[in-house]
């Protein structure tokens, strides 16, 4: 590998474990937050809330911009602007300074998801693409099990303020090697910026995501309800604005193709059934058999894990099985683990239900992304990496909202496990548009396109 890949590489694994772990050490800081600033349960609420709407209504338009002005720049951009509010935010004196700051961390936080991928796709060949994207999913697999014990002993260490200020240095380091990279300039004439697309693709995804973090604390409400109908009312306002302009938000060669449609599709689905069975699996856990958190942690340990390991096997059963089988057969275990979970009563059944749900989730994060990923041209990475992210952003609001109100429906455990198995398994059906072998084209119009070469995705 190239100095300049395994620089590029490094930055985009760093860039997605500082974001994983800052959302994960954050849920173990706000109890302590609350106290210490004198903060109301709302208002800790929108310290995840309002980070959450900046990003997922901004992920695409800037991947777009990343199209047009460069990955590289955004990234840097990104990376220099989080570690900036997150030293903020350790200084804050107030809740509101909290909040706000959140929400412009939020917006770095946009334009550094997409760079991520998008840069990968620039600098590696379409067929070397696998091994970079199971690395970094393996690295946030790390971050996402190591977030909850790092943030736990800077809480009782140092206190909450520590969990921000320990995203600033490799932030800034980062952010300032960004700099250094040279990729291909983007040509800047050739990709024009949607911004009325944007517009309506943010208030569609701010409107839904805010409705759907709602739930789990005050459930259906007339709040809820008008948040999902401006939801849709933007949705179909973009949708249709899109089929009309000469230069959408995201390009004819992505939204109409199957293999990325089914790709997202997935994604959301995973990840929907992953953060729904682990927000069920609390209270099944501590509420009904009594478990203190450490046990819960320590049973929930093989997810992880198996996660971890199962990402850069997801590189090997990509080149010998392909994109489809792989995918499916994934979301398959995924269901199969949930299913486990389900009718597991001592620690073998939950040990084992829980490796089966991350080895599962890790081999789909990595061959849907793949996916995703490789099927763009290189000018259209970062949409197609703020599209990704995107699906992993909702995904997860929409799990936990489903299991909220099917626990609400109060037949215990056992309706939301079975639901969320049966939204894995239509992932698995949905995985039969991605594609197997290949002829299409890479890097359609583009200077030194390859086409017509039979390949295992």
């Amino acid at each position: 590998m190239s100095g300049h890949r395994a620089l590029t590489l490094a930055c985009s694994v760093v860039g997605a474990v500082i974001v994983t772990l800052d959302g994960t050490v954050l849920t173990v800081a706000q109890p302590t937050l609350q106290r210490d600033l004198g903060a109301s349960f709302a208002q800790v609420q929108w310290t995840s809330t309002g980070y959450l709407i900046a990003v997922a209504g901004l992920l695409v338009f800037s991947g777009r911009l990343g199209d047009r002005y460069g990955h590289q720049r955004l990234f840097a951009l990104g990376m220099l602007g989080f570690g900036a509010t997150s030293a903020g935010i350790g200084l804050a004196p107030g809740v509101g300074w909290v909040i706000g700051l959140r929400v412009l961390q939020g917006v770095f936080g946009a334009l550094l998801q997409p760079a991520t991928l998008g840069m990968l796709r620039a600098a590696f060949p379409p067929d070397r693409l696998r091994m970079p994207i199971a690395v970094r999913t393996g690295a946030i697999g790390v971050a996402a099990a190591a977030g909850p014990v790092l943030g736990g002993a800077l809480v009782a260490g140092p206190g909450w303020r520590a969990v921000f200020f320990v995203n600033v240095v490799p932030a800034l380091v980062f952010g300032l090697l960004g700099l250094t990279l040279r990729g291909a300039r983007p040509r800047q004439s050739s990709v024009r910026l949607d911004v009325p697309g944007a517009v309506l693709l943010a208030v569609t995804l701010a409107c839904l995501v805010h409705a759907l973090v709602a739930l789990p604390d005050g459930g259906w409400t007339t709040g809820s309800a008008l948040g999902l109908v401006s939801a849709v009312v933007a949705g179909v306002a973009f949708v249709r604005h899109e089929r009309r302009t000469a230069s959408p938000l995201v390009p004819p060669d992505i939204a109409g193709s199957a293999a990325v449609g089914s790709a997202l599709g997935i994604l959301v689905a995973a990840s929907a059934a992953l953060n729904g069975t682990l927000f069920v699996a609390t209270f099944l856990l501590q509420d009904t058999l009594g478990l203190d958190p450490v046990h819960m942690a320590l049973l929930s340990l093989p997810l992880a894990a198996l996660m971890i390991v199962a990402a850069p096997g997801c590189a090997v059963l990509l080149r010998r099985a392909g994109a489809r089988r792989t995918a499916m057969t994934a979301m398959a275990v995924l269901a199969a683990g949930i299913l486990m979970l389900d009718r597991a009563s001592g620690t073998v059944g939950f040990c084992t239900g829980f490796a089966l749900v991350g080895a599962g989730f890790g081999t789909v994060m990595v061959a849907a992304t793949h996916v995703v990923v490789r099927q763009a041209a290189v000018g259209s990475a970062g949409v197609a990496g703020g599209l990704q992210q995107t699906a992993m952003n909702v995904g997860p609001v929409l799990g936990v909202a489903a299991a909220t109100t099917l626990l609400g429906l109060g037949h215990g455990h056992g309706l939301p496990l079975v639901v969320l198995a049966v939204v894995a398994m239509a992932g698995a059906v949905a995985g039969r548009a991605l594609p197997e072998r290949s002829t299409e084209t890479i890097n359609h119009g583009q200077q030194g396109a390859i086409t017509g070469v039979p390949e295992r995705r």
